[in-house]
Formats: C-alpha cells, sequence, structure tokens
C-alpha cells in the first residue's frame, strides 16, 4: 500500500552508499577492520569499555544471555510487552522466561516491585526492555539484582542514545542489547551489537561470536595465525562488513535523529492533549528518551481494530507494540510456569496504538495524523 504518512521511514544518503561502495572495493566483505572501528565509536558514544556487533538483535540478547552463563535450570524475569525475540532468546538458553508485570498506564515498562514478586531461588537473571526508548527504573532494578545476587541484561533495541540520571541505556548490567533493525532509530537493515563493562564476559562474547574460535579468518588472512583452536560451543552471529559500514554512517546521524524524534514527539504530545477517547503514556518520564515509537492508550470501549482501519483509509500506517508474549499459542502452550497472571499488561495491549513517528516526518504531517485521529472520535467515542 502506498501510505501517505508510514509507520517509519529509512533516511539512507549517499554517504552510506559510499561506505558500501568502498567495502565492496575493498574486498574484505566480513568482520573485519570496519566493523571493529564501529564497535570502538560505539562503546565510545554510549561509554562503556566492549562492544561487540553481530548480525541481528536477536542475535544480540541470545549470545548475552549464553555467555554469561543462563541456562537450563535457571529464570529470567523479563516483561511480556516486548517483540518476541526478547522472550525467545531466554528459551534458547535453555532457561525459563518468567514474566512480569508492567508499572501502569502512564508507564509501559517492567515494574521493580512485580520483578521482586518473581524472584525464586532458581531466579539467575532480570531482562529488561526500554520500551520505545523510555529508559527503565534502572537505580531501583539495579538494587533488587544487587540484594538477590543477579545478573541484568537490558534489551536496549528502541534505545541506542537514551539516558537515565546520566547514564547510557545499555550500560547498567552485565551486558545491554541493540536492534539495527530497518525501523529502528538507527539502521543496518539487520544488525545487532553489544555492550558491555566486564572484561570476562567480553573475552566470552568475542570467542563465542564466531563458532568459539581462538583465531579470526582476517587473522589467518593477515599470516597472524595458521590455525586455530575451538575452546568453546560458538555460533555464528558474525556481521559483515556492509552492515558495519552502514552502521558507521547511521551512528554519527544518531544524535540529530533522537533529536528531532524529542520535537516531533512533544508536538504529538501537545495536538492529542485536546483529543477525547486517549492518553498519551510517559509524558512525564525522568530519563532522556530515544523515542523510538509513538504509542497511544485507547479509551475503553473505542474499537481498535476501527480506529486502526480508519487511519489506514486515510493512508496513515499504525502498529501494535505489541502482542503480549505469554499469550501467543507457542508460549502459552509450554508449561505451567509460563501461564501467568498480568492484568496490566493484557489490558495495555488490547488498547495500545502506535502512531506513526520518524526524523523526515513533519509538523504538518502530525497535524494530518491528529486531524484524522479527532474525526474519528467525534464519530466514535462517546464519553
Amino acid at each position: 500500500m502506498n501510505w501517505k504518512i508510514p509507520l517509519f521511514d529509512i533516511d539512507m544518503s549517499e554517504a552510506e552508499i559510499s561506505a558500501v561502495t568502498d567495502v565492496l572495493k575493498s574486498g574484505w566483505l566480513t568482520l573485519g577492520e570496519v566493523t571493529k572501528k564501529f564497535e570502538t565509536e560505539f562503546a565510545q558514544m554510549v561509554n562503556c569499555k566492549h562492544a561487540f556487533c553481530v548480525n541481528n538483535g536477536t542475535a544480540a540478547l541470545h549470545l548475552a544471555l549464553v555467555a554469561a552463563g543462563i541456562g537450563p535450570e535457571d529464570e529470567v524475569i523479563v516483561p511480556s510487552m516486548t517483540f518476541v525475540a526478547t522472550t525467545n532468546s531466554i528459551l534458547y538458553t535453555g532457561a525459563t522466561p518468567v514474566w512480569a508485570d508492567v508499572i501502569g498506564y502512564d508507564d509501559f515498562n517492567i515494574s521493580p516491585d512485580r520483578i521482586r514478586e518473581k524472584i525464586t531461588p532458581k531466579t539467575k537473571g532480570i531482562l529488561v526492555v526500554h520500551y520505545a526508548g523510555f529508559p527503565c527504573r534502572m537505580r531501583e532494578i539495579g538494587e533488587i539484582a544487587k540484594e538477590f545476587n543477579l545478573q541484568v541484561f537490558e534489551d536496549a533495541a528502541h534505545a541506542p542514545g537514551a539516558q537515565i540520571a546520566g547514564q547510557y541505556c545499555g550500560t547498567f548490567g552485565a551486558a545491554g542489547c541493540f536492534s539495527f533493525f530497518s525501523n529502528k532509530n538507527m539502521t543496518m537493515g539487520e544488525g545487532g551489537l553489544i555492550t558491555t563493562n566486564d572484561d570476562q564476559l567480553a573475552e566470552n562474547l568475542r570467542v563465542m561470536r564466531s563458532h568459539g574460535m581462538t583465531s579470526l579468518t582476517l587473522d589467518r588472512f593477515k599470516g597472524h595465525n595458521y590455525s586455530y583452536d575451538v575452546v568453546a560451543l560458538g555460533y555464528n552471529y558474525r556481521p559483515t562488513e556492509l552492515q558495519s559500514a552502514i552502521g558507521r554512517v547511521q551512528l554519527k546521524k544518531l544524535p540529530e535523529y533522537n533529536a528531532r524524534r524529542t520535537e516531533l514527539t512533544k508536538y504529538y504530545h501537545k495536538k492529542l492533549a485536546a483529543v477525547p477517547g486517549l492518553s498519551v503514556p510517559f509524558q512525564n518520564h525522568p530519563g532522556t528518551p530515544s523515542f523510538h515509537v509513538m504509542p497511544i492508550l485507547l479509551a475503553k470501549g473505542v474499537d481498535r481494530l476501527a480506529f486502526m482501519g480508519y487511519l489506514k483509509n486515510a493512508g496513515i500506517q499504525t502498529s501494535i507494540h505489541y502482542p503480549p508474549t505469554h499469550l501467543f499459542t507457542y508460549h502459552r502452550n509450554l508449561h505451567d510456569s509460563l501461564r501467568e497472571d498480568l492484568p496490566l499488561t493484557t489490558d495495555i495491549a488490547q488498547r495500545e496504538v502506535t502512531l506513526p513517528l520518524y526524523p523526515k516526518m513533519t509538523y504538518s504531517d502530525i497535524d494530518f495524523v491528529v486531524q484524522e485521529i479527532l474525526q474519528f472520535m467525534k464519530e466514535n467515542f462517546k464519553r
């Protein structure tokens, strides 16, 4: 469909094309010097010691967990209102995801109080998600983790450049995991990255990213090694140099992108304040978000499918973030421990709608979106 206003849009310029062309001309296409430069630049941006680029965000989550020792018989507490990869990454290790509810209707992030309620002797980790780029309550979560000797992992797929209390998302726990999928604040098409300040975890990540080998193809190409040993059960989670070349350019644009998303979100909040039949979460968030997506919460009684269909007919694309993981058929049928009662998550997930948001959007675009929402509410919402 040819949308008047799509949910997201990609900003690719001659800089990305030139960067990719340079890689193609170099003759070296996989995990090499361009990736190393990207990792260094990203680590400097978030002020952490180590960064490891991988082929996608799901690989980042899985590799971080398994490299930190999460495995069978372990439990990891996680929100349900997230993309399914968050929960699946725990299942890949053989561990059990234990879902905890969100804070409330003004904050869709995982609740520290609900985390505490879910801790058992088997709990080994907490995997938080910075929903829509709004940082979680990391100070409180960190205190809980310290009290119970738990590892904290961050799904920061929505949150490159986001901060809370002056610290970047992705640097609070054992590891932070980023995604550079096409709709993210910065994109490589596919791609992911893990950040950590733990030297031993960094070494585990380095080895396990590439089959557990002690040396890489690039090392042997340069004549540094003739052979290699395999010292761990590793994975082929290497990125391409093409991805990393795009990532380097996109990383330079990220501050500008996030600043524009901030401006657009504030304008949305201003315009939506006068619209009946909905509320906007995160309006008083204490952090510096990255504003990945623009969520709203429809009032009870508003038909979500009719609402989204009305906007679709006007050429406006919307989405849902997210269908809750604990209600998917596969996860619901796994075993009883995964069947959690999450009243806030379940209710919010039935009424949330995501509006278009991307840096190239204009205030006129938002005016049009809000105008169509207002018209729908006038025709369909009864106080």
